[in-house]
């Protein structure tokens, strides 16, 4: 593949994207100029546009800026859910512009520069994020490529240098098979995206593929059918969590390590889904060669990730999470986290499934975990790519659901029932466009409580 180096303007194609957007504010950061399409403004085309981009939101060619149609200097980046008959897409493929998926253009700016790349169906955005934050902290000059925005940065791209690249590895569409990393860690394996596998097995195989391009240390949660070094919670891993306790909404824990025990680590961050997570953040730092003290320190100042277990109301009498769990283990870490740290309260569940074929794969999964909570509450499927399937609808996973407090629900209801509820636990829950709505539920509830 061509190293990119006659590149003067890029133009992406879905630049509004999580993934999309921080590789635009990369290009925007080394001074290349940047435009772009999206389907509709975000917060995300929003902020983009205060650094200079210049974004369209209709598909047409005449909508692409002149000086971006000088093929010899233009690259074009497009995501993977942007669809193939894209006017736009397919004017740049027939006039032979360079056009690359985002996964692969990754792949040229990770493939001379020391990368730590976090893989996994859950836990990788988090992960990242933490291990991009410790970096920084600790005075590593560190670029990182996020799959959300981090509470600390406000942002989900993070540059202090270039001596270090974090990246989030996606299986989506194999897109981690572009990646050049020198330290990787695997979060999790479960069966998801069978939309684009076919099965559980390929997936599997495509995890242990990305595992054989790792050149240094490979870090993988203890129990994974992968070799590597191993993380866990109180076991025998190699980096593991011993004496975790819970201080005032915090973890404490001793951090055993090859090289001793690393005592009294404190993070404030739910679930021991998060624990994993923070360990293996911790781990491949140390393996990269960060300082013990400094660590510590970065790991105690995290606060978080938007849409990740994100509080949005917090008092002795009412409490309001949104997450973005969208897939049935997921919502099950999410549910002991709450039960860990609220406990004795009564929770209400607001979900909205995310892709007709995901809640197809995992309906029986899904059921059960959202039977957990004590009220669950149903949207319509966001489709997000896709067209219906006859037969997957929300009702349909509302009858499996074995729980008596259930019920069907829109935007509009549930923003007018919301604040008459007796929960005293909130949480909102899917990857669709529920988080759009956090703003107006949380004003609600504010309301009902003046």
């Amino acid at each position: 593949m061509q190293e990119l180096s006659n590149i003067e303007r890029v133009y992406f194609i879905g630049i509004g994207g999580i993934g999309m957007s921080a590789l635009a504010r990369y290009y925007v950061s080394i001074g290349v100029s940047v435009a772009g399409y999206d389907k509709t403004a975000t917060e995300i085309t929003a902020a983009l546009n205060d650094l200079g981009v210049q974004i369209t939101f209709e598909t047409t060619v005449g909508q692409i800026p002149k000086a971006y149609l000088a093929r010899e200097t233009t690259l074009v980046v497009y995501t993977p859910a942007v669809p193939k008959s894209h006017e736009q897409l397919c004017y740049f493929q027939e006039q032979g512009f360079t056009v690359l998926k985002r996964a692969q253009v990754l792949g040229v700016i990770t493939k001379d520069v020391f990368t730590l790349a976090v893989a996994g169906t859950h836990g990788k955005t988090t992960t990242s994020t933490i291990l991009a934050h410790l970096l920084y902290e600790s005075g590593v000059k560190v670029t990182a490529f996020l799959g959300g925005i981090s509470e600390n940065y406000n942002s989900n791209y993070l540059s202090s240098g270039n001596d270090v690249i974090v990246v989030e590895a996606d299986e989506f569409d194999r897109s981690f098979l572009n990646l050049h990393p020198n330290i990787s860690a695997i979060t999790s394996m479960d069966a998801d995206h069978l939309d684009i596998y076919g099965n559980a097995d390929a997936l599997t195989q495509s995890f242990e593929d990305f595992a054989v391009l790792n050149k240094n240390q490979l870090l993988v949660i203890n129990g994974l059918p992968i070799d590597g070094i191993t993380i866990g919670l109180d076991d025998n891993s190699t980096y593991a969590a011993l004496d975790i306790t819970i201080v005032n909404g915090s973890y404490f824990f001793n951090l055993k390590t090859p090289d001793g025990v690393i005592e009294n680590v404190e993070v404030s961050l739910p679930g021991h889904h998060n624990l994993k997570n923070v360990i293996t953040a911790m781990a491949m730092a140390l393996e990269y060669g960060v300082e013990v003290p400094k660590l510590v320190k970065a790991l105690k100042s995290f606060k978080g990730i938007q849409r990740r277990f994100s509080y949005q109301i917090k008092t002795n009498d009412l409490v309001f999470i949104d997450d973005y769990a969208h897939h049935p283990t997921e919502i099950n870490a999410l549910h002991q986290a709450v039960r860990e740290m609220h406990q004795e309260k009564k929770v209400l569940g607001i979900f909205q499934p995310h892709l007709f074929s995901r809640t197809k794969d995992f309906v029986k999964d899904f059921a059960k975990s959202l039977s957990q909570f004590d009220e669950i509450w149903l949207l319509d499927i966001y489709p997000a790519r896709e067209l219906p399937i006859e037969g997957v609808t929300s009702e349909w996973l509302l009858s499996m659901i074995k729980n008596d407090n259930k019920k069907l629900i829109s935007k509009e209801e549930m923003l007018r029932e919301i604040s008459a509820t007796n929960a005293e636990v909130i949480v909102t829950i899917g990857a669709g466009d529920i988080g759009a709505e956090v703003k107006e539920i949380k004003k609600e509830l504010e309301g009902a409580t003046i």
